[in-house]
């Protein structure tokens, strides 16, 4: 049986974006899930990886005698400090994959009326992976940018605080309208740009409340993924300190540990990836709104067939 092609160049208001999310996700959640574990397969062992070094530096650290001046065998400091320089690359290299992974899917789904081929899909990135690699190392200025302003503004009451939640999705929106408009006609870093800065601020109100319901809606997402894990180690923790077991030099601990931890690193990663395909379909309403194009191809279409 062949799922429905869901049309994302409509005209809609605010509700039918956000239904029109959801229609996607559920005719093709399968189909994109698939293709990006295929995509992120070396991030998510190198995570992995990041997880178990952090745990093991953080319980060894925590598991030194500091009554005896005594520590344990090995410098876990070390651990700590590997791990967090191979998470921090991981998550840039991961980011970049996920905004382009997902910009690429979206834009061939719609080229194509719902077809989407992998091979397609790598060959957009290859050709706009100059652009990518640009607007990352933006992002990553703009989001310093964003911290410094947030940190300035946490220091008025309330206010500062809807400030910096208004900043958080404006920025978020701005990021994906515009690495969205990279692939929908393969544009240049500046026109991309432009694009994303004109359809972000065009339809303002409705891009910042489209990003609240999206970052909660995911929210919900990475807490039932990381929900499982989180009542395992739970009940684990609690027999074992019931038991008297010494989590912080017990080696089936730090695996739990490791896994629930990188459990959560995961489904924070897969959920930025989702928040990609919420502002492709943002994407595409707004660009219908502001030029009319694909309603103007429907009605010569049917004049042409008349």
């Amino acid at each position: 049986m062949n799922k429905p092609y869901i049309e994302l160049r409509n005209r809609h208001d605010f509700g039918d974006t956000i239904n029109t999310y959801f229609l996607f996700l559920k005719y093709n959640f399968k189909k994109y899930t698939s293709l990006y574990l295929r995509y992120n397969a070396i991030s998510i062992i190198l995570l992995i990886i990041a997880s178990y070094l952090l745990v093991t530096g953080f319980m060894g650290l925590a598991s030194r005698d500091f009554r005896f001046g005594m520590t344990n065998d090995g410098d876990h400091s070390i651990y700590l400090i590997a791990g967090a320089v191979v998470l921090v690359l991981i998550l840039f290299i991961t980011a970049l994959i996920n905004y382009s992974f997902s910009s690429s899917f979206m834009a061939e789904y719609v080229k194509n009326s719902g077809e989407v081929e992998s091979k397609n899909v790598w060959q957009n990135i290859k050709t706009n992976l100059g652009t990518i690699i640009l607007f990352i190392f933006l992002g990553i200025g703009l989001y310093i940018g964003y911290i410094i302003v947030s940190v300035i503004f946490a220091f008025i009451p309330l206010i500062g605080m809807l400030i910096q939640y208004g900043l958080s999705f404006l920025l978020t929106a701005f990021f994906g309208l515009s690495f969205m408009s990279i692939f929908s006609e393969n544009k240049g870093l500046s026109n991309a740009l432009s694009e994303g800065w004109s359809f972000t601020f065009s339809s303002f109100g409705k891009v910042i409340l489209f990003g609240l319901v999206i970052g909660i809606l995911n929210l919900m997402i990475t807490m039932l993924i990381i929900s499982i894990p989180g009542f395992i180690i739970g009940i684990y923790v609690y027999f074992s300190l019931e038991s008297n077991v010494d989590l912080a030099t017990n080696v089936f601990a730090s695996m739990v540990f490791t896994l629930g931890f990188a459990m959560f690193l995961l489904a924070f990663i897969y959920t930025q990836a989702l928040s990609q395909i919420a502002y492709s379909v943002l994407y595409y309403n707004i660009f219908e709104e502001k030029n009319n194009i694909f309603l103007k191809n429907k009605i010569e279409q049917i004049g042409i067939n008349e």
